[in-house]
């Protein structure tokens, strides 16, 4: 039946949400998830998906993965937020949930946004839902639920990791969006600059939400020329998405980088501020180059200076919560810091010989002493001894067997770390 007031809703809504894939066969993305005969494709197509929760960066297509299972599976769906819902609303879909299943042997799926959101008694309310069948729980969220959400949905639900999506992802969903007459913009003669849908894709960082907005706002305020072309350049892009295209070519760029990184490395201050600061000038996302500070804290500096891998995590929060240009200022001043501490890689090195040996030693038996329960087997290590009833230390064989001599962290003679080495020495 025509609806005149849903062809109005679908008129005016956001390219994005026009642009929202309905089949697998539409997604674009997480080709480490989404391919053929992958176990998500699989219990889609087969009707057969459990309670699951997609988390990731925005605009990775985590709603879209809930809506194609809501138009794929067989079922009722019922979809909720999580900032603006309750535990009345749950509660009621839960005991439509139960009454479908009963009378017409009919699964209900429950679509939570932004479930991270959710406290521990809203969580709790679906629990024994879940558990028992009666709904599917279909969460999204930006979070790392394994640190936001209760502990107890989480392990009745499979965790799926969504990724920033890859710049030809992009390019070629909003490629897709200009020449789509349907829900795109297939019907006007848009013309896009290979250098526009570059920068698009870009400075969107992954969030295809974000470009196909900064595609929409190129559209409407860019007029027609007289031959009724929409036409965006790159300036215009610029414009739209509210970010300068980095003016050095790709290969400059990484060049530059990799400068300032090894000036950290290197204890070179002013170099290290020089090429931060021709990598700001060039429009390149200040977070980056905390990013990086944060890697070499621990890499470069590590125990030598803990404070370090602080300083970095605070330039990261200024550049997220200041912006541009107030940032700058704890950007230099955590780049002066890096640059002047003492330097170790002792952590680097502990860390690749610990994975080696975890990757070689995958089955050595943890010691009787350190186990969760009371065995049978006895390999001589004794009963655990609660180091603070020794005054906070105690000798105690820790390593499985095989690895009880290994070593992998060795302190350096550098800044607050030799002072470990006697700690070490005096603990033997």
């Amino acid at each position: 039946m025509y609806d005149l007031f849903s062809e109005n809703i679908k008129q005016f809504a956001p390219l994005a949400d026009r642009m929202r894939p309905k089949t697998l066969n539409e997604f674009i993305g997480q080709e480490h998830l989404i391919y053929k005969n992958s176990f998500l494709c699989r219990a889609i197509l087969s009707g057969s998906i459990g309670s699951c929760i997609f988390y990731g960066p925005p605009g990775t297509g985590k709603t879209s993965i809930a809506n194609i299972i809501a138009n794929t599976c067989k079922g009722n769906f019922r979809k909720l937020n999580a900032v603006s819902s309750g535990v009345s609303e749950a509660k009621e879909i839960i005991e439509e949930a139960k009454n479908n299943l009963k009378l017409y042997g009919t699964r209900t799926f429950l679509l939570l946004d932004e479930c991270h959101r959710w406290n521990k008694a809203q969580s709790d309310c679906v629990l024994q839902a879940v558990e028992e069948g009666s709904i599917i729980f279909i969460g999204s969220t930006t979070e790392n639920p394994y640190i936001n959400m209760t502990r107890a949905i989480v392990s009745r639900c499979r965790v799926f990791e969504f990724k920033a999506l890859s710049k030809q992802n992009i390019i070629d969903a909003l490629k897709k969006a200009i020449t789509d007459k349907v829900n795109g913009y297939g019907e006007l003669k848009v013309v896009c600059n290979n250098d526009a849908l570059e920068h698009f894709a870009w400075a969107s960082c992954g969030d295809l939400r974000s470009a196909y907005n900064a595609l929409e706002l190129a559209v409407k305020t860019t007029p027609a020329s007289e031959n009724g072309e929409i036409v965006i350049n790159k300036q215009t892009a610029e414009e739209c998405i509210q970010q300068k295209a980095v003016s050095l070519d790709e290969t400059t760029y990484y060049d530059v980088l990799s400068a300032f990184c090894k000036s950290l490395r290197g204890s070179d201050t002013e170099a290290a501020l020089y090429y931060s600061q021709k990598l700001l000038v060039s429009g390149c996302d200040p977070k980056i180059i905390a990013r990086r500070m944060i890697a070499h804290a621990s890499e470069d500096i590590g125990m030598a200076d803990s404070n370090a891998l602080l300083m970095a995590i605070s330039a990261l929060i200024a550049v997220k919560e200041l912006g541009m240009p107030e940032c700058e200022l704890n950007l230099a001043h955590a780049i002066i810091y890096i640059c002047e501490a003492e330097k170790s890689n002792s952590v680097l090195i502990a860390k690749d010989m610990a994975k080696e040996d975890a990757k070689n030693f995958i089955d050595e038996p943890v010691p009787n002493n350190l186990k969760n329960h009371v065995t049978g087997y006895n390999d001589k290590t004794g009963t655990y001894k609660y180091p603070h009833d020794f005054g906070g230390y105690v000798k105690q064989q820790y390593m499985p067997k095989a690895l009880k001599d290994r070593v992998y962290y060795k302190p350096s003679a550098n800044g607050k770390e030799k002072n470990l080495v006697r700690k070490k020495e005096r603990n033997k």
